[in-house]
C-alpha cells in the first residue's frame, strides 16, 4: 500500500534527521533544530496513515488533534492511547519544544510505528 511505505519512509527520515543530524551524546540530542524536524516528520507520517484508515478525502484541510482522538475512540482503545503519546511525544515534545531525550525520541517513534502496522494491519483486511 502506497500510504503506509510513504509513512514508514516519513518514520526512516525521522530516525535519519536524529541519527546523522542532531548529534546524540549521554542520551541527549545536542541540535534542536532536527529533533524538531524529526518529530514533526514522524507526526506528518501518522496522520497520512490515519487519514486513510478514517477515510478522510479532504486531506489538504488540517483536523485538529480532537477530531483524531474522538474518530480513534471510535474505532480502537488501544491505537487511541498509542496515537495520544505519539501526538505528545513526536509533535509537542519533539516537534515544538525540541525536547532533547533520546529516550523519549525512542518511545515516540516506536508508538508512530505501532499506529502504522496496526492501520496496515486493519487496511489489509478491508481489502
Amino acid at each position: 500500500m502506497e500510504v503506509i511505505s510513504e509513512a514508514r519512509r516519513h518514520i526512516d527520515n525521522a530516525k535519519d534527521f536524529l541519527s546523522n543530524n542532531a548529534r546524540k551524546e549521554d542520551g541527549l540530542y545536542q541540535d534542536k533544530k532536527y529533533v524538531k524536524i524529526a518529530g514533526h516528520t514522524a507526526y506528518t507520517g501518522i496522520l497520512l496513515v490515519l487519514n486513510e484508515l478514517l477515510g478522510e478525502k479532504n486531506r489538504k484541510t488540517p483536523k485538529s488533534v480532537e477530531w483524531y482522538q474522538y474518530e480513534l475512540s471510535r474505532v480502537d482503545k488501544t491505537l487511541l492511547s498509542n496515537f495520544t503519546t505519539a501526538y505528545e511525544i513526536l509533535h509537542i515534545h519533539m516537534g515544538y519544544q525540541g525536547s532533547k531525550s533520546a529516550d523519549l525520541a525512542s518511545l515516540g517513534l516506536k508508538k508512530a510505528e505501532k499506529i502504522i502496522d496496526w492501520v496496515e494491519t486493519r487496511l489489509e483486511k478491508k481489502n
